[in-house]
């Protein structure tokens, strides 16, 4: 076990002002009732992009590790609890990799795991259990708020090496994981319940965001439309305006002004989808083959795309200006899969083959809660 100093002592106080934040309860699955918890959540997002930080560029930095896997992918995605640890998702990994809210890397057992990609991120649910989204598992594994390892009975399961790729809390509490390969859906029910649903466009997905209006967008890696499930639980598909036969995009990230932007793993372009549906592309500074893997938006309204096997950093302004920054540890593989927003404004970058930890630090004037970082909208991959 290691101490990293990687959160302020800001983080202490940010503690006690949150349990279960903006999740949803799972009590009330009306649209009405959910664009007035994203107007609430939107509030608090202004008021810290508005605020800003106190760096105009992000500080770099690194950390010991516990557990590495250097020549696969350790981990895929993390995801906060509700007590500000933060969770590594184990995709070769054979064990669970945790930091603590105080800073302290440790790991913990799992009680399943595959020879390779068992898990491809997961999600937070309202009762504090994280999920593993099922990538090429038989079975759905969780850790609850106390730190117990389960297992239960999944309905469809496959050996595609990405079944099911990210998982998204929707507003009733439904959590549904994002189809990779899948020709289904699948989703856990706020009691526990596993089912599956009909897909328009079978698979071809790679993590999804929750948006303003309660829908979930599945990310287009490989799909030719865009994909989403509405708060009723209807499917729709939609047109893009650039899509690729290789993997495009790697996850998505919500903007404060309710954008969701595609993360570019090899597409030339960027892609975002407006509070209003309309699609459109925009121009990066950097691109290449499996560049970034997940994004996380930043307390000043920056979004930053978590680095793969790009050799620099890449972000897009709340004005929309995209701009690189150095960074210290790369792999040209895969260092990084997914990231992770800390109250203080720092944001963690998931180890995948990389074997040091790397963050960057926006040293955020007005740093969000907890409560506000465990929110669907923004803590899930």
């Amino acid at each position: 076990m290691a101490d990293v100093n990687i959160i302020s002592p800001k983080f202490a106080e940010n503690v006690q002002k949150a349990a279960n934040g903006f999740l949803p309860s799972g009590d009330d699955g009306s649209i009405d009732a959910f664009l007035a918890s994203w107007n609430n959540f939107k509030s608090l997002l202004n008021k810290s992009v508005t605020a800003g930080s106190v760096f105009s560029n992000p500080i770099v930095s690194t950390y010991s590790l516990v557990y590495t896997v250097a020549a696969a992918t350790g981990f895929i995605g993390g995801v906060m609890s509700q007590n500000g640890d933060i969770y590594s998702l184990p995709n070769s990994g054979k064990v669970g990799q945790r930091i603590s809210s105080s800073g302290v890397v440790s790991t913990f057992s799992l009680i399943y795991t595959a020879t390779s990609n068992s898990y491809a991120g997961g999600v937070l649910a309202p009762n504090g259990d994280i999920h593993f989204a099922p990538q090429l598992a038989a079975v759905g594994q969780k850790i609850n708020s106390s730190g117990v390892v389960s297992t239960y009975s999944l309905v469809y399961t496959a050996a595609v090496q990405s079944l099911f790729y990210g998982g998204i809390l929707a507003p009733n509490g439904d959590i549904h994981f994002i189809p990779g390969q899948s020709p289904v859906g699948q989703k856990i029910n706020s009691s526990g319940v596993v089912s599956t649903y009909s897909l328009i466009t079978s698979g071809g997905y790679n993590g999804g965001v929750l948006a303003p209006n309660g829908d979930i967008h599945f990310v287009p890696s490989t799909a030719a439309v865009g994909q989403k499930i509405n708060i009723s639980g209807v499917v729709s598909t939609y047109s893009l305006i650039y899509t690729a036969t290789g993997v495009a995009y790697r996850g998505g990230v919500l903007s404060s002004n309710g954008d969701i932007h595609f993360v570019p793993s090899q597409a030339p372009v960027g892609q975002k989808i407006s509070i209003s549906g309309a699609v459109s592309t925009y121009s990066l500074v950097y691109t290449g083959i499996n560049l970034y893997h997940g994004g996380v938006l930043a307390p000043n309204g920056d979004i930053h795309f978590v680095p793969r096997a790009a050799a620099v950093g890449q972000k897009i302004s709340i004005s929309g200006v995209v701009s690189t920054y150095s960074l210290i540890y790369t792999n040209t593989v895969q260092s990084h899969n997914g990231g992770v927003l800390t109250p203080n404004g720092d944001i963690i970058f998931i180890n995948a083959a990389a074997t040091v930890g790397q963050k960057i630090s926006t040293t955020a004037i007005l740093p969000f809660d907890i409560g506000t970082c465990c929110s669907s909208f923004l803590n899930k991959f």
